[in-house]
């Protein structure tokens, strides 16, 4: 744990690498099962990837020319800087396993790019692709990141998430059962969901074979279906204020298995997308902030967490 009292993402990478070592994200032009009709139509209700595609990141430009670009950026500060390619928006393992291979190898080709972090869905990981993963992480740094976002199914079914927790951890256990690293997402506040619902998501996560963990706030974002319904029906919708958020987030990972890297706490949308909530902070002082409290509570990842007895 380094010197955080939680699991940090910098001291994970160390294993792994010895030098500086940057993500790059892409929009490799995937689609979603929940978007064209195959899972369902309109995509989860708080859904805009707009909210998590840097400049760069277009689907005009090939995978190769966004790592060049992201690579020349970061490049000039940190000439011996490494990059992991992060195949970031929508869905990036559906497909044919030949354009899957194709995608994945072209941006393992650009100079400079040591591995992948591939977001996906639990629902869509074939044991094909699988197995191709497998073997490509005995060559390079692979970590597969599940967009879990709760592991109630009445709030899966309300957001339209299309799939299951069931689904969620059985993705999570094959993955990890093939020697691939396995990351999870959670979205903390959903509606409908209060802090001993949200309490007993790390519990549940903490059984799952997890190396890496990101989290985020509840955010309403223009153009989506939630910001309707929160327009709609306000009383169903809690949005934390900032010191709240942090306080649910140290009881949430007092009670996390300890070895599990949390890579993420929040999340910032664009300002011109963003209804809700506006904090008017940049994650590194949203860290400080947690930080700072956490020693004011003498806390630590893992405090309450208790093993389950197999």
């Amino acid at each position: 744990m380094d010197d955080k009292p939680y699991a940090d993402f910098g001291v994970f990478l160390k294993k792994y690498f010895r030098g500086k070592v940057q993500k790059i994200s892409i929009n490799a032009g995937f689609t979603c099962p929940n978007r064209d009709g195959t899972k369902g139509n309109g995509g989860c209700t708080y859904c805009n990837n707009q909210t998590f595609s840097p400049e760069y990141c277009h689907t005009d430009k090939s995978i190769t020319e966004q790592l060049q670009e992201g690579i020349g950026f970061f490049g000039r500060k940190y000439p011996d800087m490494e990059y992991l390619a992060y195949f970031q928006a929508y869905t990036n393992t559906y497909g044919d396993l030949r354009s899957l291979q194709g995608k994945y190898e072209e941006a393992l080709s650009v100079h400079g790019v040591v591995g992948l972090i591939i977001g996906t869905r639990p629902d869509c990981m074939s044991d094909r692709l699988l197995s191709y993963l497998s073997e490509l992480s005995k060559k390079y740094f692979v970590l597969v990141e599940y967009g879990i976002e709760s592991t109630c199914d009445e709030t899966l079914r309300r957001i339209n998430r299309g799939h299951t927790f069931s689904d969620s951890a059985d993705a999570v256990m094959r993955t990890a059962n093939a020697g691939v690293l396995t990351g999870a997402h959670m979205i903390l506040g959903l509606p409908g969901e209060d802090r001993e619902m949200i309490i007993s998501h790390a519990e549940k996560l903490s059984r799952l074979p997890l190396s890496t963990l990101k989290l985020h706030q509840l955010q309403l974002i223009r153009n989506t279906r939630m910001a309707y319904e929160q327009l709609e029906n306000p009383e169903e919708f809690h949005l934390f204020d900032v010191d709240e958020y942090i306080d649910l987030v140290i009881d949430f990972i007092e009670h996390l298995r300890p070895d599990i890297t949390v890579e993420r706490f929040v999340s910032q949308s664009p300002d011109d997308l963003l209804i809700a909530p506006k904090w008017g902070l940049k994650n590194h002082e949203f860290t400080a902030r947690l930080l700072k409290r956490m020693l004011q509570r003498n806390s630590r990842q893992g405090k309450m967490y208790v093993p389950s007895v197999q």
